[in-house]
């Protein structure tokens, strides 16, 4: 009979003591800390300096611009240079943008997408040291890694120390894509790098200088404040939309992948709330049941192509990103699949009809991608054609590392 009652009686005794054991902890990820919110790292090297900054409205520390915030702590910032969208990312994409004074500071800003790309040496002339602060995608055709350059070249001129605040690249696992010919060098493909570079800014800008990408080979002096706790393959979510027509993690995620559509006869978004994430064309009726009307909206486009026009094709919104992750690919099979379905494939890359023009081999950054797409190549066998300079390019890359 005692037998027959042990377990009864020791069940919950034993339960009891379980519960009290201590409960095995997961460790946890330490925080992401960007350079702009280790103010510690360099305010008092910044004190006493005249201050240029290159800034737009990913320059945060915390949730309020790093110009207000420094100004506030007696930074002496004497002007403030803008790359595109401006300053305060209230222009559109491709819209020149002009000089003025910020009306919450009363700083100067000189734009660099205007007239001029890269700062003067009259410019840099009551400057004591640049600050470069702004969030990059770690793509190819996102242009600040073009004005990235053109502050280092000014600096590296003028004999002006660059300090870069650096922040964490969203698609920093990703480093795909044809690398550019540099016969298609332009506005959007300026360095022999593939579409998707897994770089974050300063260790771009260490690139620049090793790889010799300044004018006449000159180096320009970089001071870091690296990123704490961060490695490439981490996902990070950006508090503040890169720019207007990255509104979205998710458009940020997908967007080394359907950026290329901007070289071809499909809608990607643009006109809508969410560009980047759905792809379409008033051509594809009756073979998509998904649809969208693209119409003119200021700050982020405001003549997109088939504007006011019902376009058919995807919607990504809900693709699932972490399997971009898992492959660690760009997406072309979309490029594959509306070439298929478009009943007019001679004018599929043919953007002479849109006020946004984009070639698709500066886009691509070699002439066989187009050319392999309009053949029915295999995704294998485009990607085959890729290898050798990826290859390459991923070796160099290892040099100029930061990060894990």
């Amino acid at each position: 009979m005692l037998n027959s009652l042990l377990p009864n009686i020791f069940t919950p005794l034993l339960w009891l003591a379980t519960a009290l054991l201590p409960v095995p902890q997961t460790p946890k990820t330490p925080p992401i800390i960007t350079g702009a919110d280790q103010t510690e790292q360099y305010l008092p090297y910044l004190k006493g300096k005249r201050v240029g900054v290159l800034a737009n409205l990913t320059t945060i520390i915390g949730r309020r611009h790093l110009v207000d915030s420094l100004q506030k702590r007696g930074v002496n910032i004497v002007k403030v240079f803008g790359p595109e969208h401006g300053f305060r990312g209230n222009a559109s994409a491709g819209v020149k943008v002009q000089n003025e004074v910020d009306a919450a500071t009363g700083i100067k800003i000189i734009s660099l997408y205007g007239p001029k790309r890269k700062p003067s040496a009259k410019d840099l002339a009551d400057v004591d040291v640049m600050l470069f602060d702004v969030q990059d995608v770690g793509v190819r055709f996102y242009t600040y890694i073009n004005v990235l350059r053109n502050i280092m070249e000014a600096c590296a001129e003028n004999n002006k120390e660059l300090l870069i605040l650096d922040r964490p690249n969203p698609n920093g696992y990703l480093i795909d894509g044809p690398v550019l010919d540099m016969q298609y060098k332009s506005g959007i493909g300026q360095f022999p790098i593939p579409i998707a570079h897994g770089l974050t800014i300063a260790e771009f800008a260490q690139m620049i200088n090793g790889e010799g990408w300044l004018l006449d080979k000159r180096t320009c002096r970089l001071r870091i404040v690296q990123v704490k706790n961060y490695r490439h393959d981490l996902e990070y979510t950006l508090p503040v939309p890169p720019s207007p027509n990255l509104n979205t993690q998710q458009s940020v995620l997908l967007y080394p992948s359907t950026c290329l559509f901007e070289g071809t006869y499909i809608n990607l978004g643009r006109g809508t709330q969410f560009p980047f994430t759905v792809l379409g064309s008033p051509h594809l009726k009756g073979k998509y049941p998904f649809s969208f009307t693209p119409t003119s909206i200021k700050g982020m486009s405001e003549t997109p192509l088939f504007m006011d026009q019902t376009c058919y094709g995807l919607d990504l919104r809900r693709f699932d990103a972490r399997q971009l992750r898992t492959t660690r690919l760009i997406n072309i099979e979309w490029m594959q699949e509306l070439y298929r379905a478009s009943p007019n494939k001679a004018q599929f890359f043919d953007r002479t009809l849109s006020k946004e023009i984009n070639d698709i081999n500066k886009l691509a950054g070699v002439a066989e991608f187009r050319q392999q797409i309009g053949a029915g190549k295999s995704a294998k066998e485009i990607r085959a054609s890729w290898a050798p300079h990826l290859s390459q390019y991923k070796q160099r890359r290892l040099m100029y590392l930061l990060y894990p």
